[in-house]
């Protein structure tokens, strides 16, 4: 039985849309305040508002993905969708500028990459219109009324990829649950990384929804990186010390991680802490610190390799998170031990080592927990809790080998996201070609 219209999404959704008018000379305003620090914000502002280049007429495939986490996670399926449709067009878009730079530096110029619209009508109107997609892969949990809305006008198939939904994010959406059934109402399909998540989707109101795993787990690494990260280690780190590496840290997280390593390097001073921030703009800041609690630092930006006081280097550039990893024995993953929800710890498990992560975990916990049940990882609450499970992890170097053994098989053994993803992207293609005639006449006025 059919159900009855929902007045409410409507109206919500046009509530929703006249804050967004409003707020956007505020919007614009950030972006030139934050151009201060890095003028890249001020830069390319138009293709925010919908004013791209246009595509080819041929139309393309559309991979958004919000920042770094989404754009690495993505990689897997770009690079097999450039290889499946090597005739078709890629476009990429981000939200945010470091996500924009992971983009350039891992794809180049072989995809065409803008920033994704605001959520305004008319910039989704002339995203559209200009680029001229035909499939929109969006991935994790990125939804946006207006454009949901104008895709679905147009003929647009969107598949809601990677998907995840974490208890505290549903909760939200409940409390808007007609806009947000409006919302998935619109999605052709929702690819859930797991059973949890696709049942709070549904709970929603999402009539599609399928579980396809974790897209990242499909991560793949070059087999000379591991060979890149010794040799890194061994030009600028320091052959014979222990390394540790605290990767995509916020803030309040890196004086509890330099708490613990004083702790630490009481026992075991010849240790190096690889200390990355998950911003960039952060870098300064984070460098700063160190130096105030008494660290010797290098920036790998600097160029020069660390000599036997150095304590702590720093990874301020970007898209060597891997090649950090590479070059660790032991890792700790941040954003967990601030309530950001944690960040991917399977890039490190996947290059063999032992991980380390906080007690807000909500955005990985299925894969936290899969490394947790084969003891390929270890869950702290505070700096001293990290400071023993690091000294315990030094003090016993065989057993974290074989801990990053058994996460590198936990990773291992749970692929297969990418050969379902593929086959919906091919279903929504062939659907689309069968009304491609009046999905593109309805760009063409869009």
């Amino acid at each position: 039985m059919n159900r009855p219209p929902d007045w409410r999404g409507p109206l919500l959704r046009g509530l929703y849309t006249a804050l967004l008018y409003l707020a956007l000379p505020l919007a614009l305003a950030r972006l030139y305040w934050r151009g201060r620090r890095d003028p890249d914000h001020r830069r390319r502002w138009r293709e925010r508002l919908g004013f791209i280049p246009p595509l080819p007429d041929s139309g393309c495939l559309w991979v958004h993905a919000v920042s770094v986490g989404e754009t690495r996670a993505a990689l897997p399926l770009i690079h097999a969708l450039q290889a499946r449709y090597p005739e078709m067009p890629l476009l990429v878009t981000t939200t945010t500028l470091t996500g924009s730079r992971q983009v350039r530096a891992a794809l180049g110029d072989r995809v065409w990459h803008v920033y994704a619209p605001y959520d305004l009508p008319g910039a989704a109107r002339r995203f559209l219109r200009r680029g001229r997609p035909k499939l929109a892969v969006i991935m994790e949990t990125e939804l946006w009324p207006n454009l949901l809305r104008r895709c679905a006008l147009a003929g647009v198939p969107v598949l809601l990829a990677n998907a995840r939904l974490s208890e505290r994010s549903a909760r939200g959406y409940a409390r808007i649950g007609a806009l947000a059934r409006a919302m998935l109402e619109d999605v052709s399909l929702i690819a859930a990384q797991a059973d949890a998540d696709a049942g709070r989707f549904r709970a929603l109101g999402a009539p599609r929804v399928q579980v396809t795993g974790n897209l990242k787990y499909d991560l793949t690494v070059s087999e000379i990186l591991p060979a890149q990260g010794q040799a890194l280690r061994r030009a600028l780190l320091g052959e014979r010390r222990p390394v540790w590496i605290a990767a995509s840290t916020h803030a309040g997280e890196e004086e509890a991680i330099l708490t613990a390593f004083a702790a630490l390097r009481a026992r075991w001073p010849a240790l190096l802490l690889l200390l990355v921030p998950r911003h960039p703009e952060r870098f300064d800041g984070v460098a700063a610190l160190c130096l105030e609690q008494g660290f010797n630092l290098v920036r790998r930006g600097e160029g020069r390799a660390c000599d036997p006081d150095t304590a702590v280097f720093l990874g301020d550039t970007m898209g060597e998170l891997l090649l950090f990893y590479a070059a660790a024995d032991l890792a700790f993953v941040g954003g967990s031990l601030a309530a950001v929800g944690g960040h991917n710890v399977l890039e490190p498990a996947l290059l063999g080592l032992p991980v380390l992560f906080g007690p807000h975990m909500f955005n990985f916990t299925e894969a936290g927990q899969r490394l947790l049940e084969a003891e390929a990882a270890w869950q702290v609450s505070d700096a001293s809790g990290l400071a023993a499970a690091v000294e315990r992890l030094l003090a016993d170097p065989a057993s974290g080998r074989a801990a990053g053994q058994r996460g590198r098989a936990v990773v291992e053994r749970h692929r297969g996201a990418l050969a379902a993803l593929l086959g919906h992207i091919e279903q929504l293609l062939f659907q689309y070609s069968n009304s491609g005639a009046l999905g593109g006449r309805v760009l063409k006025r869009l």
